[in-house]
């Protein structure tokens, strides 16, 4: 059994780079709300789940709010099927943190996250050199700068929202006025978005990430195509296309590990890694007496450089 994700751990933007009301269904005034159910996620498994944590986050339960938390702590989540729901979302959030400190450590001092939603990673960042540029829906950010304040979470002065419209602005602008050094590699996460857009919207995004200085990473997921799938994690994934084409964000785009090689080489980007539920499992899961892991085979979460 798998559930596929719904919005990202560090990144819930369905729009990437594209300005297409189809794709972008979010409303004007009114933020994400699969970028609240994420950070619950996130916030569950340092409430509910055992130790070590996947990922260390001390700002997950407050950045969500009292209201929130109310109703995570509510939620059936010590059951199976919660645990499923979660287990994928700290293990890619983890890959992209582990994955950010070697580029840290390697001389990257910039860092993009496309669509943010509630990812707390800019105010817990432990490297004072490192510059984030959190790009998300102007709604939606408007929302998390009202639940920082709320939560009483100071911004530090190495965080740079970038609000964009997505229907009307190009990323590649608003991060260059925003102060994006173009002449400096970068590292971006972009989680939870490709199974919800066009080929064209993919090879738009990665074609500009291709594009940066050497030394660039990026971290990103994707879901496999149905027919690699068993029958039980065709139904379930079943379940859940119907349960985000409702919401107005269906799943659109599948990705053998072959076909994202070669779409990642076609923008300019060389695969360095990719990992499928197995490794995540040998990797984060191993040994743990909680009974948290990763279920089916669906998900896989890679890493490039430019």
């Amino acid at each position: 059994m798998v559930e596929e994700p719904v919005g990202g751990g560090i990144g819930n933007d369905r729009c990437a780079i594209l300005r297409s009301p189809h794709l972008c269904p979010m409303h004007e005034t009114r933020p994400s709300h699969t970028a609240e159910m994420v950070a619950m996620r996130r916030a569950a498994h340092q409430v509910f789940d055992g130790e070590p944590k996947v990922i260390n986050d001390p700002l997950a339960v407050r950045i969500i709010g009292t209201e929130a938390e109310a109703r995570m702590r509510a939620m059936r989540q010590q059951s199976a099927f919660a645990k499923v729901g979660r287990a994928f979302m700290v293990a890619r959030l983890r890959f992209a943190e582990d994955a950010l400190t070697r580029a840290v450590e390697q001389g990257v001092t910039q860092y993009v996250i496309l669509g943010a939603g509630l990812d707390t990673f800019a105010y817990r960042n432990p490297f004072h050199q490192l510059q984030v540029f959190e790009v998300d829906h102007p709604a939606t950010q408007a929302w998390k700068r009202e639940r920082l304040a709320a939560a009483g979470i100071a911004i530090p002065e190495n965080v740079t929202h970038v609000p964009v419209d997505f229907e009307r602005e190009a990323i590649a602008h608003t991060l260059s006025e925003a102060g994006l050094d173009e002449h400096r590699p970068v590292f971006f996460a972009w989680l939870g978005v490709t199974m919800y857009l066009t080929d064209e919207a993919i090879a738009t995004t990665l074609g500009y990430i291709g594009s940066r200085p050497s030394g660039s990473m990026l971290v990103l997921d994707y879901s496999l195509p149905s027919e690699s799938l068993s029958w039980m994690e065709r139904f379930f994934r079943g379940i859940m296309a119907r349960r985000v084409k409702r919401a107005g964000e269906p799943f659109i785009n599948f990705f053998s590990p072959e076909r994202m090689q070669s779409t990642l080489e076609a923008a300019g980007l060389h695969r360095v890694e990719d990992l499928g539920v197995d490794e995540l499992n040998a990797r984060y899961f191993k040994g743990r007496t909680d009974g948290l892991d990763i279920k089916g085979r669906s998900l896989h979460v890679a890493s490039a450089r430019v």
